[in-house]
């Protein structure tokens, strides 16, 4: 899942950005206001992780004009701000949940587990299809009930067709989604990742649509 974090203290930042790419999420991090306010169109963000006090323009500013272009991306304020008032004034203009700081990493990866999995119409946790259990709090992945091990791109790539399970993803959509403007991603890249998921889960599991994209099959043959 692709997250759009803006915060200006470098330290902050810096640790948010590592910390929620060890746990499985691609990040784009802008340290002023105008940028951020921007960045929300140049990809399709699964969740924002907002500052209120940046250069340039203020997060309240910020998202009161997302939701007033009918931006409707899941954001997760996380300020210095803690007064109850600033609290209910940050819910009033449009975010989806507040974290103070200062903050526990495991809070803000499970707060943004939570909104995304809200954004996709998902109640539980574990993302169950044909024969496969996605295991998102635990980072797992289970193959009838057997833990099947991916790497990390794998990882982002089922995660992205479970949370997806009856849409046809174009190439360019899942390749704006796994990955950031830092990452250099190589012409053959996606399809090496499909094959191997496709080894791992069945090879009928990620099925090709002609012209169109991938979609999720089934897998009910022998892998």
């Amino acid at each position: 899942m692709r997250i759009l974090l803006i915060e200006d203290d470098p330290l902050i930042g810096d640790g948010l950005k590592m910390g929620l790419s060890k746990s499985g999420f691609s990040v784009d991090w802008f340290t002023d206001g105008k940028t951020g306010l921007e960045a929300i169109k140049s990809a399709p963000y699964d969740a924002v992780v907002l500052d209120l006090t940046l250069p340039k323009l203020d997060g309240l500013d910020i998202l009161q004009q997302w939701r007033r272009n009918n931006e409707d991306v899941p954001v997760l304020i996380l300020t210095a701000r803690d007064t109850l008032d600033e609290r209910i004034t940050g819910l009033q203009r449009g975010a989806d949940d507040y974290l103070c700081k200062p903050f526990a990493l495991a809070e803000v990866v499970a707060r943004l587990q939570a909104l995304i999995r809200r954004r996709y119409g998902q109640t539980n946790p574990i993302i169950k299809h044909s024969l496969v259990k996605f295991d998102p709090n635990q980072r797992k992945v289970f193959l009838r009930d057997e833990e099947v091990v991916l790497t990390t791109r794998e990882y982002k790539l089922l995660e992205l067709f479970m949370h997806n399970k009856e849409r046809v993803l174009s190439r360019s959509f899942i390749e704006e989604k796994l990955y950031t403007w830092d990452d250099e991603v190589s012409s053959n890249a996606l399809e090496v990742h499909i094959y191997n998921l496709r080894q791992k889960l069945g090879k009928q599991f990620i099925r090709t649509v002609h012209g169109v994209g991938y979609t999720l099959g089934k897998n009910d043959e022998t892998v």
